[in-house]
C-alpha cells in the first residue's frame, strides 16, 4: 500500500460555468389596461394567467431556445401532454411565454417538472424577479414562488430552463396564479383540492417519522398534522416530522392546499417511533464531532487512537481496502508506519476509547479505494467482510467514503444485510463529495435516503470540489460560510433529517487541496444552521436546531496543527441547541 495516497476527496471539479445561470429574457410589452379594467381584475377572484398551461395544445403560446423543446404524450402530470425541453452545448433549453399581468398585483408563479435539472422563473416584473429550482427528480415535483409586479407593469416573461451537459426536463400544468391580466385561457376560479391519497410512512427514528402521498391535482402546498395538529407545511409530496418521543406511537394525516382553501384531512397513518438505540448512533450525544485517523503516514502527525482528542465522538479508521473477491474488504494496520503500533495495542485502545463513550468505525474507500459493489454477490460479500472486521477489531460500524462512485442498489442492499448482522446499534456515516449530494437522484443521495432508517450521519468533504449550487439555486465558492450553509440546506431540504447531516472540513491548509476554513468558519456555519445566526449573504428558510454536527480530515492533520480545529469547533458543537 502506498500510504501517501490515501486521502479525502482529491477531485478537483469546477462548476464555475453554474454562475450563467440566471439568463436574462426579453419581455414583451402588451398594451396597458385602462384604469376601470385594472381595478375590475384586481378585485376579481385569481385565476391562472398562464396560456396552454398543461401544453395540451403543443407548443402553442410558448416558445423555446434552439428548437429544444417539444410536447410529449409521457410522462404527463395531468392531461395528455407535457413539454420536453433538451440542453444541448450552450443551450440551457429555455421555454419562455410573456403572460398578461395587473400592474401593483402579487402573483404565484408554479409547474411541476420531472427529469434533468430544471428551473422556473419571472422576468420584467418592475420589481424583483424570481426564480426557484430542483436538482433532477425521478417523479413529478412542485416548484412555487412568488412575486409581485411593479406600478406600470402589464406583462412579464416566464420561463423554464434546464442545465448544461445535464438531461432532458419535463414540465406540465405551469400556473400564474393571480388577478386576470385578460391574457390567459384559465378564467376559472380554483376550486378547494381534494385530500391527498396514498399517505404512507417512508421511514422512522427514535425522534422523527418521513411520510410521503400522491399528488393532488391544483394543490399549491400540503399540511401535515399530528394527532390533529398541524406541524408542518411544505410544497412537495414528503415530509419528516422530527422532534419526536422514541417508541411512541402517533397518527398522521395530510391536506391539500391553494389560493382557494384547504381540502379536508387525508386517511390516517399510525407510525411508531424506534427504541432509543434503533436507529445507528442513537446513544451518541445530539450533536457529535467525527475525525478520521490515519492507518499510514502522509506527513501528518502519526497518533495512536489514544492521542485522538476527547473532543472526537466519532474516530474514522481510514482506510480498509478492496480485495481480490469483488465487493469484499479487509483491514492491516500499518504497524511500521505507525511506528511499531501493534494490533494488540490498537484493539485495547478501541475497547479504551468507548469506554469513555467513544465510537470507533472503519471507513471504506478514499480517493484511491476502488471496492466496487455492483450486484447481489458483491453486496453480501461486503456485508460479511466489513461484519467480521467489526468483529475482530471491535468497530462500532462503518464509514461509506467511496469517491469513485457507488451503485445505489446494491449498496443498499449491503447497508441493509450488514444492519441485520450487527444489530440496532451500529453506526454508519457516509462522506460523500459536495457533487455526489447536488441531487437526490444521485447515486450516493439515493442511498442515504435508502437507509435513512439505520443512517446516523452523512459528514459531506466541503472542500476538493470547487463552485456549487446551494439550495437556493445560487452558485457558491468553497471557502466561505456560505458555501457550507446553502450546501447543508441541499440534504436538509432533499429528505434528511437535521440529525443525519455533518459538515466536514480539512482541519488544516495542508490536509486537502482547496477548500479550507477557519475553525471559526466552521463555527458560523453552525451557528447558522442551528440558530440563524452569524450567516453570511444566506441564510436557510429556518433553524435546524437538530444538526447532528461537524468532521474534519484529518485527526492527524488537526494534530499537526496543534489540535486548533478540535479545540475550537468541538466545545461549540457541544454547545449548540
Amino acid at each position: 500500500m502506498d500510504p501517501v495516497r490515501r486521502q479525502h476527496g482529491r477531485r478537483i471539479g469546477s462548476w464555475a460555468g453554474a454562475a450563467t445561470a440566471a439568463l436574462a429574457l426579453t419581455v414583451t410589452a402588451i398594451g396597458p389596461a385602462s384604469a376601470s379594467s385594472a381595478s375590475s381584475a384586481a378585485s376579481a377572484a385569481d385565476v391562472n394567467n398562464a396560456s396552454n398551461a398543461g401544453f395540451e395544445s403543443g407548443l402553442s403560446g410558448w416558445t423555446c431556445s434552439a428548437g429544444s423543446g417539444t410536447t410529449v404524450s409521457s410522462p404527463v402530470r395531468t392531461g395528455a401532454a407535457a413539454l420536453k425541453a433538451t440542453p444541448g452545448g450552450q443551450d440551457n433549453a429555455r421555454c419562455t411565454q410573456t403572460v398578461a399581468v395587473v400592474p401593483d398585483s402579487t402573483y404565484t408563479l408554479g409547474a411541476w417538472v420531472q427529469g434533468g435539472y430544471a428551473y422556473l422563473g419571472v422576468t420584467g416584473t418592475g420589481t424583483t424577479d424570481v426564480s426557484t429550482w430542483t436538482p433532477d427528480s425521478t417523479t413529478w415535483k412542485q416548484l412555487s414562488t412568488t412575486f409581485r409586479t411593479g406600478p406600470s407593469t402589464t406583462s412579464v416573461t416566464v420561463y423554464t430552463h434546464g442545465w448544461y451537459g445535464q438531461p432532458a426536463y419535463y414540465a406540465d400544468d405551469i400556473s400564474v396564479q393571480g388577478p386576470d391580466g385578460g391574457g390567459g385561457d384559465d378564467g376559472e376560479q380554483p376550486s378547494v383540492p381534494s385530500a391527498p391519497a396514498g399517505l404512507s410512512v417512508s421511514g422512522t427514528t427514535s425522534s422523527s417519522v418521513s411520510l410521503s402521498w400522491n399528488a393532488v391535482s391544483g394543490a399549491t402546498g400540503y399540511s401535515v398534522y399530528r394527532d390533529g395538529t398541524k406541524v408542518t407545511a411544505v410544497t412537495g409530496t414528503s415530509a419528516t416530522v422530527t422532534g419526536l418521543s422514541a417508541a411512541t406511537s402517533y397518527s398522521f394525516q395530510a391536506t391539500a392546499t391553494n389560493a382557494a382553501g384547504e381540502s379536508v384531512k387525508s386517511a390516517a397513518v399510525t407510525a411508531r417511533t424506534t427504541e432509543s438505540g434503533d436507529s445507528g448512533g442513537a446513544d451518541l450525544p445530539k450533536h457529535a464531532v467525527t475525525g478520521y485517523w490515519q492507518n499510514f503516514n502522509n506527513g501528518a502527525t502519526v497518533q495512536k487512537l489514544s492521542d485522538v482528542p476527547s473532543a472526537y465522538d466519532i474516530i474514522a479508521v481510514a482506510f480498509a481496502d478492496a480485495t481480490t473477491t469483488p465487493g469484499a474488504v479487509t483491514f492491516d494496520l500499518d504497524s511500521a508506519g505507525l511506528n511499531g503500533y501493534t494490533v494488540d495495542q490498537f484493539k485495547a485502545d478501541i475497547k479504551a476509547k468507548q469506554a469513555a463513550g467513544k465510537k470507533v468505525i472503519i471507513s471504506v474507500g478514499g480517493e484511491k479505494g476502488t471496492v466496487s459493489v455492483a450486484d447481489a454477490a458483491s453486496a453480501t460479500n461486503f456485508a460479511n467482510s466489513v461484519h467480521s472486521l467489526m468483529q475482530t477489531y471491535g468497530f462500532d460500524g462503518v464509514d461509506i467514503d467511496l469517491e469513485n462512485g457507488l451503485n445505489a442498489t446494491y449498496m443498499t442492499q449491503a447497508l441493509r444485510a450488514l444492519s441485520a448482522k450487527a444489530g440496532p446499534e451500529m453506526i454508519l456515516t457516509m462522506a460523500p463529495q459536495t457533487i455526489d449530494m447536488q441531487s437526490t437522484s444521485g447515486s450516493y443521495f439515493q442511498t442515504a435516503l435508502n437507509v435513512k432508517d439505520i443512517l446516523t450521519v452523512v459528514n459531506m468533504q466541503y472542500y476538493n470540489s470547487g463552485s456549487m449550487l446551494g439550495c437556493d439555486g445560487k452558485v457558491y465558492s468553497q471557502g466561505s460560510v456560505d458555501f457550507l450553509t446553502a450546501l447543508a440546506c441541499v440534504q436538509l431540504e432533499g429528505g434528511l433529517s437535521p440529525s443525519q447531516v455533518g459538515i466536514g472540513t480539512p482541519a488544516s491548509t495542508r490536509a486537502a487541496g482547496s477548500g479550507y476554513v477557519a475553525p471559526s468558519v466552521v463555527n458560523n456555519a453552525l451557528d447558522c444552521l442551528t440558530k440563524l445566526t452569524n450567516c453570511g449573504s444566506f441564510k436557510p428558510s429556518k433553524a435546524y436546531p437538530d444538526l447532528r454536527g461537524a468532521m474534519t480530515w484529518s485527526t492527524n492533520w488537526d494534530a499537526t496543527a496543534g489540535n486548533s480545529w478540535s479545540s475550537a469547533v468541538g466545545p461549540h458543537v457541544d454547545a449548540l441547541p
